[in-house]
């Protein structure tokens, strides 16, 4: 089976629906959330005939890598998200060239190609030389596909992609650009629920934030004294975003945030949170609003300047590279 893009679409689901218990949010029950396809051209049912069993190959090869490592369904969120912030969602992200975007400084930490790459093996051993994709039936979303994968990928580019240090008017005008609003960027940030980052990424607001050799007011001194400076001992160290609850899909994230106990990476997220409390205040409250819209925000997410037409992109065979 020769699909990329479609691959990591579908795991991002399966990841909720089948992977390791814990990350599943509580109530797997809930309707899917009901989507407009944002391109004609995309649509449920593409290729469904051609390789039935494609559902199953992907959810069993998501599970055992999640169980192996639950932090791989925090990194492959990000991968997602990296990939479709740069040309759209294309795979650009998973090509492997000397300039490319996958090997940018911007994106040394991301992690979770081994899996695609895995489930691709095995999708072309079952259906070789099949373009195929499926119904993605999870819980969360459904995926509309018929996207194609894209045939550049610029180190340079990958700069674009929010590294921690931008103010609130950046973030909104990153996702404004492509097509995503306030509510979908605070919604997706909410992944950081069971995300990790590496102690470089912000160790400046531990001790010397903004220059000012004192710590971020923003954290709370406990949780500061407590837990962030005794787990970052070195650069490299890695903290769990959601201390309380770091293998649960759920909203403690947000709970955190509102009580300075939470971290998120740029700190712009929690300050778009508190300014714009009315729109958003009951994403962090409500479990099943916060699945409900997540859903629709990741959806919107993937279908960021797809490709679909005949003249755009192609379907690679290996995802690490274009086609030949």
């Amino acid at each position: 089976m020769k699909l990329c893009i479609s691959a990591l679409s579908v795991v991002l689901v399966l990841l909720f629906v089948s992977a390791a218990p814990q990350l599943a949010a509580k109530n797997v029950n809930k309707p899917r959330a009901t989507v407009v396809r944002a391109a004609d051209l995309l649509s449920f049912d593409h290729y469904l005939k051609t390789c039935p069993q494609a559902e199953g190959i992907i959810q069993q090869k998501t599970g055992d890598w999640i169980q192996k490592d639950f932090t791989l369904a925090a990194s492959i969120i990000r991968l997602h998200f990296h990939d479709c912030a740069v040309r759209g969602c294309d795979a650009s992200i998973l090509l492997n060239h000397q300039g490319s975007e996958r090997r940018a400084f911007a994106s040394r930490t991301l992690r979770g190609f081994q899996v695609i790459d895995d489930i691709k093996a095995e999708l072309e051993r079952q259906c070789p030389k099949i373009d195929a994709t499926i119904i993605a039936g999870g819980p969360f979303w459904q995926v509309p596909f018929g996207r194609k994968d894209g045939r550049i990928s610029i180190s340079r580019e990958a700069d674009s992609v929010p590294q921690g240090h931008e103010n609130v008017t950046a973030l909104i005008e990153f996702f404004e650009v492509r097509g995503l609003n306030m509510l979908d960027l605070v919604t997706l940030s909410g992944a950081h629920t069971i995300g990790r980052s590496s102690c470089s990424s912000f160790k400046n607001r531990l001790s010397n934030f903004n220059g000012t050799r004192k710590p971020d007011p923003s954290l709370n001194s406990m949780y500061l004294n407590n837990f962030l400076k005794k787990k970052c001992q070195k650069d490299l160290d890695l903290i769990y975003l959601d201390a309380i609850t770091p293998k649960t899909f759920d909203t403690q994230f947000y709970s955190n945030l509102h009580k300075k106990l939470g971290f998120a990476i740029n700190r712009s997220v929690a300050q778009v949170r508190c300014k714009n409390w009315s729109i958003c205040c009951c994403i962090g409250i409500s479990a099943s609003l916060f699945e409900s819209q997540f859903a629709v925000s990741m959806v919107k997410l993937g279908n960021v300047q797809v490709l679909t037409r005949p003249n755009e992109g192609e379907i690679r065979v290996n995802c690490n590279f274009v086609n030949a």
